[in-house]
């Protein structure tokens, strides 16, 4: 259902409600209000209610968390919205600052700087003053139009937060039907061959894809179309020492070769020659 509102709370702002509101304001492209919800706010499903209200009623775009019990896991205004647009876990699993963003917010910074390991000044000296003039002008808003630079602020984080998930979801899906994994000795190296149409980023994707079919510490090298060219790109893995492209760097076919190692570009395209060059630089 198309929204008219999306209402939060007046008072200090957070993370969890500011980003919740990016994600609607993004996808609905309605004002955002900063006030106390009424009954008729809450029974309206136009009208989404984010981080207040004390109900999480998704039929109705109420999303707030803070009726949950105190030992309810750790989930926030943000992590109801990103479930109700569906791209919650692959958020979970490709947003690193988001299980951190939910604790920050259900169990407070002790809490937090403690289950993350690290000293309470931690937090503090992480924020940025991006951040503080963020919040600090969302908190001193009243309403924000389309249009308004802080609405259109907003407006962009969530616009790129979901491009971002849905971008990266339909490249591994890519990946996942086209890519090969080569094994060579003790390890393996991933080889993503050219297709038409090539992707702008080609690259992109590739070391979250290992993430997720839990290749990451067995792949120590890549190979993956060369965006510049018509040949390929070669690197290391979370820089595995197994390879130095430098080894490489005197073969005709190779026009590039990073002089600490990591990576190399040929304009070889026979994937024979690919595999020997690969083989070449493997210490």
């Amino acid at each position: 259902m198309a929204l008219s509102l999306i209402l939060t709370h007046p008072g200090g702002s957070h993370k969890d409600e500011l980003l919740a509101c990016s994600l609607l304001a993004a996808v609905h492209r309605v004002p955002i209000v900063r006030r106390e919800p009424t009954e008729a706010d809450l029974a309206d499903p136009s009208i989404a209610v984010v981080d207040v209200g004390g109900e999480h009623a998704p039929e109705r775009n109420n999303f707030d968390h803070h009726q949950f019990p105190a030992d309810h896991l750790p989930i926030c205004a943000l992590s109801l919205v990103l479930q109700h647009l569906g791209v919650y876990e692959d958020a979970r699993q490709f947003c690193e600052w988001l299980e951190p963003a939910e604790w920050f917010d259900t169990r407070g910074p002790n809490v937090t700087a403690k289950w993350l390991g690290v000293d309470r000044n931690a937090i503090s000296r992480l924020s940025s003053p991006i951040d503080i003039t963020i919040l600090r002008r969302f908190a001193k808003a009243k309403r924000l139009e389309p249009g308004e630079p802080l609405w259109e602020i907003l407006s962009y984080v969530g616009e790129d937060l979901l491009e971002y998930l849905r971008d990266l979801r339909s490249r591994l899906n890519f990946i996942a039907e086209t890519a090969e994994v080569w094994s060579i000795d003790d390890h393996e190296a991933l080889f993503l061959p050219r297709t038409e149409p090539m992707p702008d980023e080609p690259s992109f994707g590739i070391g979250r894809y290992l993430e997720s079919v839990g290749k990451n510490s067995t792949v120590a090298a890549l190979i993956y179309p060369d965006r510049r060219g018509s040949g390929y790109g070669l690197s290391r893995h979370n820089d595995h020492p197994g390879y130095d492209f430098t080894r490489i760097e005197k073969e005709p076919d190779v026009h590039f070769a990073h002089a600490r190692g990591f990576v190399a570009k040929t304009s070889a395209s026979e994937i024979s020659r690919v595999k020997e060059l690969l083989l070449l630089a493997k210490l």
